[in-house]
């Protein structure tokens, strides 16, 4: 078999570097992307190894980067992205970035420091420009004449003047705090200074920026009038605790207005500092945004090359690298290819040298996928990766999953709907790809695209063929069945049966089924029926399936003693059970029909496939009708009791066959090992002398291949458990996966009822309306219906039936063939490596 259906035939090889070309090799074979190094040096710790500094200084140019990218994305300059993907520099390149790195940041750094520093100034002036205003109105509010004219009514002009020379021993301080600590201040301030306090505040309308965050924040102004030192240092206390800002207020209004003038010309001298800070911070980021993409590429391709340098070890010379790697065989000569060109940029003179080598090492997985095939492949290695050159399940799934998924989902207007999603992510794919968005669910749909595409043509398909769209049958070719009743019976009559003798047309409907079926009050026990017998028959065909290509593997891994003792018992014991089910739907379907001429194979004689299975299993002979016929054809009931029989001498088969097969072939080795012991014995000293010659000749010998079919020594309890189990799991496997296709019907059948439930209780209460109220409720009712058909019918049946078709492909047909204990193939790739790097960044 091709690529396709198996996974692609790998080598191990070991590769010999020289040491100034194996920077150059290895960056070529990280463009090619096709070879997977192993760590030969696993129990040396990652801070000893040889190329560790270069790792660091990488780490450290991709941190100086990273906070490029932070400021850039801070202040919303674009990044420029021109899909260009650079070369991996030289080693001696680095030494240039990291000069450059450092400039840039340093550079970057000592203006936000100065900016910092401006904006911290700015704010502090800005805070004092606000409290001057605002203990202005405060101070004028004290010196309002109706206020002294008042106290001196109430005081009179001695209490005034002992009044007065109180208010000259008052001490204030002003300042600024956050808004939403106004009122715990207030209650703090009047506690601890037991209400000898007065407080003023004003809130600042404008928000001011904080120059760490750059955050808005909204602040208020206070005025705390106060008597003595004690309360000063207290008052002061409080302020800090509550990082409120104190700033000096001077007493006389001239005072205050030459102060305002002073802190307006400064404000301005620092907004124009400000301003050219951050035109000359703008133009450093502008000017890195221009790079950062191909930085941050070609300082990732550095530590790449570096980390899997570290995998490789030195020679005793110390001038030679070796490694090894797993390359797919096909790929030899474009490996070779690269590696001559790592060893040209580097300029050595002695080539790298590939040989291959015998391993016992079962090789990793590498199935080929495109970007048609990659989710179906995605689908199967999601369960299991499959061992090596074992039968590829994705190739079949590309059909039988959309197929599957669509017996489920079958609705031509559901499936045009997720057909046309498909479609535009296919149409769209390019600009769509470019975006690089980070919604998961959007990556989860993009990624599936084709696949989602295919579930959407064959749902349509299934559509067809159940003649459903959005519950509505449709009537193109005219039913095949004929009305015999009149206008008057039928107006008074609300359900009539039509018999099939007389006005069925004798001819199907050309495409699905008939509309008629739409009307039937028996339309639910006729789609039942038939649903059910086809979820049986399609499961069977694909277990039968899953059991014919274990044999390809069987064959392919020379294990001819699995197919005789394994595979054929298995074939044998699923074909005369559940095929034999099978065809007897078929036989009843031809044989009872409405029109036949003996009442014997009229449909009211047509036995249950059910019962007539069970009295199969248990050797019950079938009940007995008036008229009828208990069996379908001539020597069923022996044949069947035949059938049964093999069936279940099929079970010791697969029990005990493989394990007393390879028991016996073990005591026979042991009795030829013994025989040929007593002879040397017997022989004396030249045999002996022939027996140590070759057991020393037998170490430079050749390690035969490896052969997965062959049978190590094994203990005999061991082999029997292991058989045991297997063939538990199959017997068991064959009758629950044979009842888990049902899913198929029930799905099926609960995705129409949900659809008609939707149609009869939403829109056709739209369509019942009449005048212009009905135009309205059309409009209402069709949006409300459109809503819940996409969010409930598509969307979350879509997800159930999705996943029941993935549990029948992963246990039941899978189970079949499939081991899936392998693992996948890693090789070194950049586009990988920049690929996981992106995603990482964008969570």
């Amino acid at each position: 078999m091709g690529s396709l259906f198996r996974s692609e035939e790998m080598t191990l090889c070991q590769l010999f570097l020289q040491s100034e070309a194996a920077y150059a090799c290895v960056s070529e074979l990280g463009e090619l992307g096709l070879v997977q190094f192993r760590d030969l040096n696993p129990d040396v710790n990652a801070f000893q190894r040889k190329f560790v500094n270069e790792v660091r200084r990488c780490d450290e140019m991709e941190r100086k980067l990273r906070y490029l990218e932070k400021e850039i994305k801070k202040d919303n300059i674009p990044v420029t992205d021109t899909g260009e993907n650079p070369e991996a520099p030289q080693p001696r390149e680095m030494i240039d970035l990291e000069a450059t790195f450092e400039k840039l940041e340093n550079e970057l750094r000592e203006v936000n420091m100065n900016a910092e520093s401006l904006k911290r100034n700015f704010l502090e002036l800005t805070e004092v420009k606000h409290i001057l205003r605002k203990t202005q109105v405060f101070f004028d509010e004290m010196a309002d004449p109706s206020r002294e004219e008042e106290q001196v009514q109430l005081l009179g002009e001695e209490g005034m003047r002992a009044g007065g020379q109180a208010a000259l021993k008052l001490g204030f301080v002003a300042g600024v705090i956050l808004r939403e600590r106004i009122p715990a201040f207030e209650r703090m301030l009047w506690r601890a200074c037991r209400g000898n306090v007065f407080l003023r505040q004003a809130e600042i309308e404008t928000p001011l920026e904080d120059p760490t965050t750059g955050d808005e924040v909204y602040k208020s102004v206070f005025i705390i009038f106060f008597q003595g030192d004690q309360l000063k240092t207290r008052v002061r206390k409080i302020c800090e605790g509550f990082r409120a800002s104190l700033y000096p207020c001077r007493e006389t209004p001239a005072d205050r207005r030459e102060m305002a003038m002073s802190v307006m010309t400064r404000i301005e001298d620092l907004n124009t500092v400000l301003g050219q800070t951050q035109d000359h911070r703008h133009r450093v980021l502008v000017a890195a945004a221009k790079n950062i993409k191909s930085w941050f590429i070609k300082v990732r391709k550095i530590k790449a090359i570096y980390h899997t340098l570290n995998l490789f070890n030195l020679d005793v010379t110390q001038k030679c690298l070796i490694a090894e790697c797993w390359v797919p065989v096909l790929d030899m000569e474009a490996i070779q290819l690269a590696l001559r060109r790592g060893t040209e940029r580097s300029g050595s003179s002695v080539p790298p040298i590939l040989n291959r080598m015998d391993t016992f090492e079962d090789p990793p997985t590498y199935n080929r996928t495109n970007k048609f095939t990659k989710a179906f492949q995605a689908l199967v290695d999601a369960y299991g990766v499959a061992n090596y050159r074992e039968v590829n399940p994705a190739p079949y799934a590309i059909i039988t999953f959309p197929f599957l998924f669509a017996v489920m989902f079958g609705d031509l207007g559901h499936g045009l709907i997720m057909f046309l999603f498909a479609l535009y992510m296919v149409l769209k794919e390019k600009p769509l790809q470019a975006k690089k968005t980070d919604n998961e669910i959007w990556n989860i749909f993009f990624g599936g695209r084709y696949c989602l595409l295919l579930m959407g043509v064959f749902s349509m398909y299934t559509g067809i063929i159940y003649n459903d769209v959005f519950s509505i049958s449709l009537n193109i070719f005219g039913s095949h069945w004929r009305n015999d009743y009149g206008k008057q019976l039928l107006m008074t009559h609300k359900d009539l049966t039509i018999d099939p003798k007389d006005s069925y047309l004798s001819t199907p409907y050309p495409v699905g089924l008939d509309p008629i079926w739409q009307i039937a009050s028996n339309k639910i026990v006729f789609l039942n029926a038939f649903k059910m017998k086809v979820s049986i028959i399609l499961g069977v065909a694909q277990m039968l399936f899953g059991v014919v290509l274990s044999l390809w593997n069987y064959r392919y891994f020379n294990k001819k003693l699995d197919i005789y003792l394994i595979f054929i018992p298995q074939v044998i014991f699923l074909c005369f059970l559940f095929l034999y089910m099978v065809i007897l739907m078929f036989i009843k379907w031809v044989t009872y029909e409405a029109n036949a001429m003996d009442d014997a194979l009229k449909p009211t004689c047509a036995p249950s496939i059910l019962i007539t299975f069970i009295n199969m299993v248990l050797f019950k002979p079938a009940d007995k009708v008036a008229g009828c016929d208990p069996y379908m054809y001539g020597g069923q009931a022996g044949l069947q009791k035949l059938l049964v029989v093999v069936a279940l001498l099929c079970v010791p088969w697969m029990l005990l066959a493989k394990p007393l097969y390879i028991m016996r072939n073990q005591k026979k080795a042991h009795l030829l090992l013994n025989n040929h012991v007593n002879a040397v014995e017997e022989n004396g000293g030249a045999a002996h002398a022939d027996l140590e010659s070759g057991v020393q000749n037998a170490p430079a010998a050749q390690p035969p291949a490896h052969k997965p079919g062959s049978h190590e020594e094994e203990d005999p309890t061991e082999l029997f458990i292991h058989s045991g189990i297997h063939t538990i799991e199959y017997v068991l496997g064959s009758v629950s996966h044979t009842a888990s296709y049902l899913r198929l019907w029930a799905l099926s059948l609960a995705h129409a009822q949900l659809s008609e439930v939707l149609w009869q209780m939403v829109m056709r209460l739209g369509l019942q309306a009449e005048g212009w109220l009905g135009g309205i409720m059309v409009f209402v009712m069709f949006a409300f219906w459109a809503v819940l058909t996409v969010s409930i019918l598509v969307l979350m049946e879509g997800l159930s039936a999705f996943l029941h078709t993935l549990r029948l492909h992963w246990v039941e047909f899978q189970s079949k063939f499939y081991s899936g204990t392998g693992y996948n193939f890693s090789p070194f790739s950049f586009e990988v490596i920049l690929d996981q790097a992106a995603n990482s960044n964008d969570d």
